[in-house]
């Protein structure tokens, strides 16, 4: 496993013969900003199945943060990382300094998520997904991979990045994989370190309305009420304060009409003490 901390070290990295011995081999890439967990192993795993070569990045990106407090604290411990990375089918971890990735301080050219980026998470976290696009523009540009895996935990991340890759013709699939989740049922993220045992214990409000979401629809409710079903799981809960529980549209994040029919993404935030969670599962309407 290979670390890397330039970019023309990055761009120079050979690829490797693909499966059937001729050719170059698919390069796949999980982009994460360390503090890494079993759900960050899980799309390396999935990223293994996909190609030839795994690149993994390690980058805490300032952009995508909006307070100063929430960067600065965030948790950094490359060597613990790439511990865990060991034995993983790792080809390479690049994982660059800020003085690499923006060499002028802020960008003068940056990456807007126009609508999607104005709703939801994008509204509780103003040009946050900018700042995200953005950084995975630039990794996009300087790992050159076939297939990027990205966790479908963050929903709306997916959505923006596909919307990305879709509108700027950029030569990458995106490959969104499984939630992994703690026994409790929690979805793994690196912020659930900073819960106490009772503020974990009302975290769990949030998958029991996923739960109720699920299984109103599976009874075939329309929409309304699939809404209303996991609404109602959270607004009886205690020690959790509910940021939204709504229905993201595929292609912009939108809120599709009571009348929708198909796959939808039920998608919930909230915050439990000092720390926001973030939560979802993709149901079939009607």
């Amino acid at each position: 496993m290979k670390l890397i901390d330039s970019i023309a070290a990055m761009r120079s990295l050979p690829r490797p013969l693909g499966s059937e011995g001729e050719g170059p081999g698919a390069r796949a890439v999980v982009m994460t900003m360390g503090a890494l967990h079993e759900g960050h192993l899980s799309l390396v795993r999935h990223a293994r199945t996909l190609a030839d070569q795994v690149v993994v990045t390690i980058y805490v990106n300032p952009l995508q943060f909006d307070e100063k407090d929430d960067y600065e604290s965030y948790p950094r411990d490359l060597d613990a990382d790439l511990a865990m990375l060991e034995g993983e089918g790792v080809d390479a971890v690049f994982a660059p300094s800020d003085a690499v990735m923006y060499p002028l301080g802020q960008p003068v050219v940056s990456v807007s998520a126009g609508r999607v980026g104005q709703v939801f998470e994008g509204a509780a976290r103003p040009g946050h997904f900018d700042g995200v696009l953005t950084v995975v523009a630039k990794l996009m540009s300087i790992v050159q991979p076939d297939v990027a895996v990205f966790g479908a935990k963050d929903a709306q991340q997916v959505i923006a990045v596909r919307a990305l890759v879709r509108d700027l013709n950029l030569p990458v699939r995106i490959e969104p994989a499984p939630t992994v989740r703690d026994e409790d049922g929690l979805a793994s993220s690196s912020r659930n370190v900073f819960l106490s045992a009772s503020q974990r214990a009302d975290a769990l409000a949030l998958v029991r309305s996923l739960r109720a979401a699920e299984q109103s629809a599976a009874s075939g409710a329309a929409l309304p009420k699939v809404l209303a079903a996991a609404r109602e799981v959270l607004d009886a809960a205690d020690g959790i304060e509910v940021d939204y529980c709504e229905a993201l549209g595929p292609y912009d994040a939108s809120t599709p009409a009571d009348d929708f029919a198909g796959e939808v993404v039920i998608a919930v935030a909230g915050r439990v003490g000092e720390t926001r969670l973030i939560d979802n599962a993709t149901v079939r309407i009607g």
